[in-house]
């Protein structure tokens, strides 16, 4: 998923951008590396730190919005800056420290108006960790579960359209692992364990890429237990279904050969 890291940004800069405010100069002093740990009035230590962000130095930019709340935790800009860090350590790839700072802001201001942003800023985060779906899947499980909160939180925002995009993808590849595991257990010979695992495809990922070759697979895995009924019911959704595809067509064949008395369709 990191491979998009750039244009998924886009979004998260374009709301990011609107926290900032525009009056004041920052300070030449900002080139020093110390920043972060000198004392200033809040105007110039917030303008500093979107003054790294700019220049791409987006972890530095974070310490410097952490030191904005630190220094001034009353002042007005410091629900800013905590908002503002999150979406700086989230420019560094640094996801984990994305979702602690915008869980922060969610903690103490749960109604502010950019709560929809901090919701959306975790649920990236959690996306862009999404390994291959031969690896543990729960970073995938995270990612699903904080896209779910965001679309339904605020369902009428661009954070939830954008959510529901990635739900898509996320759920593919959950069913991509199940498909992973169905396999090997059908290599394996268990075929009993291969079946749960696709009819879990089958059941709570119907809407994605893996659902013809899943009930493909319940067909085979059926006939190896000599449960031709159930393949009979997989072979006939699969061809009410995907009539076209490559899967009922060795499906059907498959079924001529092991089930000739049982006519899919």
């Amino acid at each position: 998923m990191s491979g998009h890291h750039t244009s998924k940004i886009a979004m998260a800069l374009a709301v990011a951008t609107a926290l900032v405010f525009t009056s004041g100069c920052a300070s030449n002093r900002s080139n020093r590396k110390d920043t972060a740990y000198v004392a200033r009035d809040v105007n110039t230590l917030y303008l500093v730190a979107k003054e790294r962000l700019d220049r791409g130095q987006a972890r530095q930019a974070a310490a410097l919005f952490d030191e904005v709340e630190r220094q001034h935790p009353y002042s007005p800009w410091a629900r800013r800056a905590q908002l503002m860090s999150a979406f700086s350590y989230y420019v560094a790839r640094d996801y984990t420290k994305t979702i602690q700072s915008a869980q922060r802001f969610l903690s103490i201001h749960p109604g502010n108006k950019d709560a929809p942003y901090a919701y959306y800023l975790i649920a990236l985060s959690y996306y862009e960790q999404i390994s291959d779906v031969s690896r543990d899947q729960r970073t995938t499980e995270q990612a699903k579960q904080a896209l779910t909160e965001v679309e339904r939180r605020y369902p009428d925002t661009k954070y939830a359209r954008d959510a529901r995009v990635k739900l898509d993808l996320v759920n593919d590849h959950l069913a991509g692992k199940e498909m992973n595991i169905g396999r090997y257990y059908q290599r394996s010979g268990m075929w009993l364990a291969s079946t749960m695992r696709f009819r879990n495809v089958v059941d709570n990922y119907q809407t994605t890429s893996h659902s013809p070759e899943a009930l493909y697979r319940l067909v085979e895995s059926y006939l190896s237990l000599g449960i031709r009924e159930e393949a009979l019911k997989a072979a006939a959704v699969l061809g009410r279904n995907y009539p076209n595809s490559e899967w009922y067509d060795r499906a059907y064949k498959l079924m001529n050969k092991y089930a000739p008395d049982a006519q899919a369709s």
